[in-house]
């Protein structure tokens, strides 16, 4: 049985941590970590989770929680992960930090675009980026993984083929992504109430989103080459779910059965990436609740373009299941233990 600890555990994804893993036959929780519900019933902050959690929410002590758990999820904001990191931690435990603070590999760029001092970045050459569909070896023998965000998991793993098999011009690449609210976190912010977000859509981070750098770092590795995109995030009345619609210019021209080949080849052994079938666009309703990603692309020969669609749960893919498919991998368990969760409709 692996002991679990989670600091942040009643964070939006901390939850969705707490709720896959209770149903995980290999793991107990044995911290729920929650600086602002010390001593508080995990229950009462999460009715869900009534006579089903009896535990109380504890401080975030990562060393004395080291001490305990074979395995930390930190699902924090940036910066808390990193001024905690120490070489005794990394010692007794692993770690798999749901924040930005190991993703990138570049300290001065992690500055720039997160606004904040990295202060452990001794640790950042050591981090295995944990995208499971493609550093899952790596992840196998880790102790530290920076657990991908939202929006890169399904703008990445949407390009990633074409990319690695040279079929796009990099140089052409446009990302439009539309999220759901609870990509924000479940602090209090105005922008987030009801009536700023029904029957409204919004861009935000034009030009300037933290989740950029982290996408073209990691399209740059499949390529082989320097990627600079646009990326733009819309923000969409609903509880979950990422939409991202990619445009891309092809190299050459191409059929649908080579770019379907393509896909197929690099993802039909992938347990949680469905390639849907021609002309079936994805829809973030039919992978909620899920690890899930759906994707489907469109040749547009009067442009000689291609338009490459994935959409994702951003709670799970995108966060929590994504970080217990870590897990498994460091744990030598089956990669889907856990996390057999059909999407759910209506």
């Amino acid at each position: 049985m692996i002991n679990v600890g989670i600091i942040g555990a009643t964070g939006y994804a901390g939850n969705e941590l707490v709720r896959i893993l209770t149903g995980h036959k290999d793991a107990k929780i044995v911290w729920y970590g929650s600086r602002s519900y010390i001593d508080k019933k995990y229950a009462e902050v999460y009715q869900n989770m009534f006579q089903i959690v009896d535990d109380e929410c504890l401080d975030d002590n990562m060393e004395e929680l080291a001490e305990q758990a074979d395995v930390i999820f930190t699902a924090t904001p940036q910066g808390f992960c990193a001024s905690m990191m120490n070489d005794e931690i990394l010692s007794k435990t692993k770690i798999i930090d749901l924040s930005a603070d190991y993703r990138i590999k570049d300290a001065a760029v992690y500055e720039k675009w997160y606004g904040i001092e990295h202060k452990s970045p001794q640790f950042i050459g050591e981090a295995v980026y944990g995208l499971c569909e493609v550093n899952r070896e790596a992840v196998k023998k880790a102790r530290l993984v920076a657990n991908p965000g939202c929006y890169t998991t399904c703008s990445i793993l949407t390009a990633y083929p074409l990319a690695k098999e040279g079929l796009i011009d990099m140089n052409t690449l446009i990302i439009d992504a539309k999220s759901g609210t609870s990509g924000a976190g479940r602090g209090a912010k105005l922008p987030n109430l009801y009536c700023e977000v029904n029957e409204n859509i919004k861009a935000y981070g034009v030009a300037s989103h933290r989740h950029t750098p982290e996408i073209e770092e990691q399209l740059g590795y499949a390529a082989n080459e320097p990627v600079v995109i646009n990326f733009t995030p819309h923000l969409v009345p609903m509880n979950r779910g990422i939409l991202a619609t990619e445009y891309a210019s092809l190299k050459k021209d191409v059929t649908y059965k080579e770019v379907k080949a393509v896909y197929d080849n690099y993802y039909q052994n992938e347990r949680f990436v469905r390639v849907l079938g021609e002309g079936v666009c994805p829809e973030t309703k039919w992978v909620e609740g899920s690890n899930y990603v759906d994707i489907n692309f469109k040749i547009d020969p009067r442009t000689k373009r291609i338009i490459m669609m994935g959409a994702i749960d951003n709670l799970v893919k995108g966060a929590a299941g994504q970080a217990v498919q870590n897990m498994n991998l460091m744990f030598g368990l089956p990669e889907s233990e856990g996390l057999e969760l059909v999407p759910i409709f209506p």
